[in-house]
């Protein structure tokens, strides 16, 4: 009779757990009750419907859509405040934050000592930033749709996603357009950014200051500016696809350290563009079909440039120096405009590679010249001032040209220009 009683009341304590765990709300109900009345590690359940209200979750739990419902914050303020480390949003629509600059108004803030937040699987729209990470660390953001305030100018909008002093944060598959910059990186390190797309918005990505992050296998097109990377070092930028944007597919400035590979860059104004570069190694890349391949000026040396393949630039090089930079010199690079032979048949070309010579110079200062590119008249000066080095350029030059591009997939990327590229 004991044990029985003792079962009995054992099963009673189980059950009274459980139902503590798992709460249930229903349309017409308030979340933000629900969020007052659980205990930390509690799960609550959204069933599908529209809720208005400014959610703040100041304990662990998780919060889970049943059929995406929508919370609304009703134009003012953030819609969901987070402060409480180990929650996890997940499966919910997130819409109509506030839209004070100052503020920061956001669909999810998550607040500093938010460690370890999860926002999955959701969609946020018509916030004015979509989710802002604040001095939180291992944060993951996953599988999330974000569409900023489509109808607010560029400049008025907020980021689609933002972080801030954060380390180990895991930016993983999500889909971010018609922002100001998809996604913001100041202060932050240790962070990996990949499968995501990123459109439609001023930069796909604008790092500040951030060291050690892996940006890989992101999509970046119909932005001004692809990724840009500005006083940072230590990052590995690998396997991306950035392409039609406006002004820069990649730029790389005050930077140090960082390995760039295998991305392909195409259909941008400018395919690289880099500025005050140093130690970095930039290898097997695609670089095909910009109007300027690569912008190169501002004190750019000392770097590795091994194995990238240009193809079909109006400008395979713009370089802007006082003295020639090597490039290709451990295994050389291939040039689609290279006009030189290869008598031993070894693949490589036997006469150095010259990006930048007085007839680049001359297009760069007059472009109605490019009409006249295969003109005698041009060709005659090019080979002219090769002849006599008083009327050389300083140029980047690749002792070990090779004559057929590795990868053959490489037209599949032409023509890919975003609308307002000239």
């Amino acid at each position: 009779m004991r044990k029985a009683c003792g079962i009995l009341i054992l099963a009673l304590g189980l059950a009274g757990v459980a139902s503590a765990a798992d709460w249930l709300v229903r349309p017409g109900e308030s979340v933000q009750a629900a969020i007052d009345r659980v205990q930390a590690g509690d799960l609550i359940e959204v069933q599908r419907g529209r809720y208005v209200e400014n959610l703040h979750i100041d304990k662990p739990l998780t919060l889970r859509g049943l059929g995406r419902p929508t919370l609304s914050g009703g134009l003012d303020g953030n819609t969901i405040l987070v402060t409480a480390a180990d929650v996890t949003i997940d499966n919910l629509i997130v819409t109509d934050s506030g839209d004070s600059l100052r503020e920061q108004d956001a669909g999810i803030y998550i607040r500093p000592g938010a460690h370890r937040a999860q926002v999955l699987r959701c969609d946020l729209a018509y916030n004015l930033f979509g989710i802002w990470i604040e001095k939180a660390d291992d944060v993951l953001i996953r599988d999330n749709l974000i569409v900023g305030k489509r109808d607010y100018r560029s400049a008025m909008r907020g980021n689609g996603i933002q972080l801030y002093n954060t380390r180990g944060a895991r930016i993983i598959g999500n889909n971010i357009s018609f922002v100001r910059d998809a996604i913001y990186v100041d202060v932050s390190h240790r962070a990996v950014f990949r499968g995501n797309r990123l459109h439609h918005s001023r930069y796909g990505t604008h790092y500040m200051n951030s060291y050690h992050n892996l940006w890989e296998a992101n999509e970046v097109w119909y932005n001004r500016g692809g990724l840009a990377l500005m006083e940072v070092r230590d990052q590995v930028v690998r396997n991306n696809r950035v392409w039609g944007n406006s002004d820069h597919g990649i730029m790389l400035r005050t930077i140090q350290d960082t390995l760039v590979e295998d991305n392909v860059v195409a259909g941008n104004s400018r395919g690289f563009f880099i500025y005050d570069a140093e130690y970095n190694a930039l290898k097997g890349n695609l670089v095909v079909d910009n109007l300027a391949g690569m912008h190169v000026w501002a004190g750019t040396r000392n770097n590795q440039v091994e194995r990238n393949e240009f193809i079909a630039n109006r400008e395979q090089v713009r370089y802007v120096a006082a003295k020639d930079e090597r490039w290709g010199v451990e295994s050389g690079n291939y040039w689609s405009n290279y006009l030189g032979w290869d008598r031993d048949g070894d693949g490589i070309g036997d006469v150095p590679y010259e990006a930048n010579d007085i007839v680049d110079r001359l297009v760069w200062q007059h472009p109605v010249l490019k009409l006249l590119l295969a003109s005698p008249a041009l060709q005659t000066l090019r080979m002219v001032a090769r002849q006599f080095p008083l009327l050389r350029a300083p140029s980047i030059v690749d002792p070990k040209p090779h004559m057929q591009p590795a990868q053959a997939d490489w037209a599949m990327w032409l023509g890919r220009r975003h609308p307002d590229a000239r």
